[in-house]
């Protein structure tokens, strides 16, 4: 049995992926995890493939105990597994509360490496992986300094990965975008410290790209010249340049 895994599937850009996927892919099912039900379900009848809701919190680690048992016992081959799931907070480290970045991190990075991990034994030739990253993964970034950091575990992570599983044929990507204009941003702004943003994207824009980059076997997929410009200059700029910058345009001191 051929599926597809995509959590953070009941909106942004894993709807997009779910989407993307059911429409490019021949598959047996698609299992969608996020944690409203209701929705997924709403997504799964508007799929042309076979979808299995799978209403979990990853946050919760006995979630990755019930999607370990539900792969032995049906014992699938995944040809992609997205992972989409993902959150954060913008504002100071010291005035957020600890607990909503603890499960930025859960989210981000622990649940991502879980999937990954219990994923790739079924997993063979051909099979790929898609990890969100962010344009934050390549650079520290004050005021949303967890978040940023979580994204920039991702982007190692994922490199990390590509180059174990090569010999197995498992091709592993990282997206990294800019600024998304999806339900994320308004759940992750605690306050006004972040007001500066300089060019918005769709998320079906940038699952297009991810797809289109996919095909290609690409390592990384930035969509939009840029962020691809902005990416290449904090590679080569200073860091304490790069956020001296970074907190002029959020008039930040």
């Amino acid at each position: 049995m051929d599926i597809a895994v995509i959590t953070g599937a009941s909106s942004g850009m894993g709807e997009e992926f779910v989407k993307a996927i059911d429409r490019d892919y021949d598959l047996d099912e698609i299992w969608i995890i996020a944690r409203r039900k209701e929705r997924l379900e709403a997504l799964g009848e508007k799929c042309r493939n076979t979808v299995r809701v799978l209403a979990m919190d990853l946050t919760d680690p006995s979630s990755f105990s019930v999607y370990e048992e539900l792969l032995k016992e049906d014992q699938p081959r995944i040809r992609l597994l997205v992972n989409s799931a993902g959150k954060g907070y913008f504002g100071r480290f010291t005035e957020m509360p600890l607990g909503e970045q603890l499960s930025c991190i859960d989210l981000n990075d622990k649940a991502l490496a879980a999937m990954c991990y219990l994923s790739l034994p079924y997993m063979d030739s051909d099979c790929s992986i898609i990890n969100l990253g962010s344009n934050s993964s390549w650079q520290p970034v004050p005021f949303q300094n967890t978040y940023a950091s979580s994204k920039a575990f991702v982007l190692s992570f994922s490199r990390g990965l590509g180059r174990e599983l090569r010999p197995r044929g498992i091709h592993v990507m990282c997206v990294c975008p800019g600024w998304i204009d999806t339900e994320f941003i308004d759940l992750a702004k605690t306050d006004d410290t972040i007001s500066y943003f300089d060019r918005w994207y769709r998320p079906e824009q940038v699952v297009e790209k991810a797809m289109r980059d996919l095909r290609k076997k690409k390592k990384i997929s930035i969509l939009g010249l840029p962020v691809r410009l902005q990416v290449m200059l904090v590679k080569h700029l200073p860091a304490g340049l790069v956020m001296n910058i970074w907190c002029r345009q959020q008039k930040q001191p």
